[in-house]
C-alpha cells in the first residue's frame, strides 16, 4: 500500500509510519518541515512540502493527523484562528487535491477529537451521543466535515475522534511526567472531571485497522474504554511512579496560561469506544495503569 500521510512528524505520526513502514508500505509525508522527516526516517519515507501535481502519483490511503498543538499556547483570536487553519483549511486542500486525481485514494482517514462532544459531565458518550456547542466541537465538526466531502468522489471516509494519546516519550504524559516524578503533582481543578485516555499502540493498530478493513467508514472514538476521572489519572500515575500526587493544580492558574483553552484541562468526557467495541477490536491496554506502566518502563 502507498500512503500519504500529514502532521507525520508528530507524537501519533511517527509511530504510525513505523507500524507502516515495518507491514511493508510506501509511505510518503507532507510535512512544512521535508528536512525532519529525513532526519527521522532517512530514506524509508519521501518527505514532501507541497501535493504533488495531479496524476503524478498514486496513492492507495491518505491519512490526515496535521494541525497546531491544541494547548501549546494561550487561546487568543490569532490562536484560535491557526487552530482552525492547521485542521480545517488542509483538510479542504486535501480534498480539493483528492478530486483532482485521475485514480483516487481508497481511503481517507481523517483526524478529529473528542473535543467534538464538548464539555460534558458524567453521561458516557458513544459516537451518536449530541454535541454542547463550544470552540471545540465547532472546530472538530467543521474538521470532520471538510473530509467527509471526499465521499462523493468514492472515497472511503473515516474519521477518528481521539483522546489524550498516552506514549513513551511524547505528547501528554511526557509533559505531566516532570512534575510527577518530583513529587509535585496532583489532580487539575476539581479532580472530578473525566479524562478519556488511549495508549499510543491502539491508536495505531486503529488507524491501521481503518485502513486496510475496506467495509468500515464513518466515526470512531479513539479512546480506551476504562476512561477516568483526573483525580484517579494523577492517583495512577503517582503510583506508577511511586511519587505522592497530592499537590492539586489550581483552575485559576490553567485559566492565566491558556485562556478559554484551559477548559480542555479542567472539565471533559467520558467517551466510550462503542464502534470499535461492536467490531470486537481488542485494546492492548484497555485499563489506564497497565497502560501507564508501559509508557514509563518504555521511556526509561
Amino acid at each position: 500500500m502507498k500512503i500519504l500521510i500529514t502532521g507525520g512528524t508528530g507524537f501519533i505520526g511517527q509511530a504510525l509510519i513505523r507500524e507502516r513502514l515495518n507491514a511493508g508500505d510506501e509511505v510518503v509525508c507532507l510535512s512544512r518541515q521535508p528536512a525532519k522527516v529525513k532526519s527521522l526516517f532517512a530514506d524509508r519515507v519521501k518527505g514532501i512540502s507541497e501535493l504533488p501535481p495531479a496524476g503524478s502519483d498514486r496513492f492507495d490511503a491518505v491519512v490526515n493527523l496535521a494541525g497546531a498543538g491544541i494547548v501549546d499556547q494561550r487561546w487568543s483570536d490569532t490562536r484560535k484562528a491557526l487552530l482552525r487553519d492547521s485542521r480545517i483549511s488542509l483538510t479542504r486542500q486535501l480534498v480539493e487535491w483528492i478530486s483532482q486525481q485521475p485514480e483516487k485514494p481508497e481511503v481517507l482517514v481523517s483526524g478529529s477529537a473528542i473535543g467534538f462532544y464538548g464539555s460534558q459531565d458524567d453521561q458516557p458518550l458513544n459516537e451518536e451521543s449530541p454535541a454542547v456547542e463550544c470552540f471545540t466541537h465547532r472546530l472538530c465538526a467543521d474538521w470532520e466535515a471538510e473530509a467527509l466531502q471526499a465521499e462523493a468522489l468514492g472515497v472511503r471516509v473515516c474519521l477518528i475522534r481521539t483522546g489524550v494519546v498516552l506514549g513513551a516519550g511524547g505528547g501528554a504524559l511526557a509533559k505531566m511526567l516532570l512534575p510527577f516524578k518530583l513529587g509535585l503533582g496532583g489532580p487539575v481543578a476539581s479532580g472530578r472531571q473525566w479524562m478519556s485516555w488511549v495508549h499510543l499502540d491502539d491508536e495505531v493498530d486503529v488507524i491501521s485497522m481503518l485502513l486496510t478493513h475496506n467495509q468500515l467508514s464513518g466515526v470512531f472514538n479513539l479512546t480506551a474504554p476504562g476512561a477516568v476521572t483526573n483525580r484517579e489519572f494523577s492517583k495512577t500515575l503517582g503510583q506508577v511512579l511511586h511519587r505522592p500526587a497530592c499537590l492539586p493544580m489550581p483552575g485559576f492558574a490553567l485559566q492565566l496560561m491558556l485562556g478559554e483553552g484551559a477548559e480542555l484541562l479542567t472539565e471533559g468526557q467520558r467517551v466510550c469506544p462503542q464502534r470499535l467495541l461492536d467490531l470486537g477490536f481488542k485494546f492492548k491496554y484497555p485499563e489506564l495503569k497497565p497502560a501507564m506502566q508501559a509508557c514509563v518502563s518504555a521511556g526509561q
